[in-house]
């Protein structure tokens, strides 16, 4: 499934702020994201409209199903990502993170999943 880059960055924000808060709100995303409220609302109707949010995102946002899918696909590439600049480049965690998005985001899937295969093999070998 192919997703566009604003809305990888927006599910990520979504399924991590859902993991540390109760509630999801509008606010917080712009927040998490420093992007301006309009900003949430017009990719959150982007996102309901794509079936990844529920239509009622004014009080709470939450993943539907299909959201909760996509997510999950963005992320078995986001954690070996993240890994290769936390683990092997030493980037400090909160830039290893922004690193693994922008690389998710901007780089082809073929890219990201060679990275993958080669995070993958080379753990292997050091726990051999």
């Amino acid at each position: 499934m192919k997703h566009c880059a604003g809305q990888i960055k927006y599910l990520v924000a979504i399924k991590e702020l859902s993991d540390t808060e109760e509630y999801v709100r509008c606010v917080t995303i712009s927040r998490h994201l420093g992007v301006s409220r309009p900003s949430v609302s017009k990719m959150l109707r982007c996102l309901a409209n794509c079936g990844y949010v529920y239509e009622d995102f004014c009080n709470s946002v939450v993943l539907t199903p299909e959201g909760e899918k996509a997510v999950n696909e963005i992320f078995s590439s986001f954690n070996e990502v993240y890994m290769f600049f936390h683990k092997f480049l030493k980037l400090p965690k909160e830039e290893a993170h922004e690193q693994a998005i922008k690389f998710i985001t901007d780089f082809p899937q073929d890219t990201c999943e060679r990275l993958k295969g080669i995070v993958k093999r080379t753990l292997r070998k050091k726990s051999a």
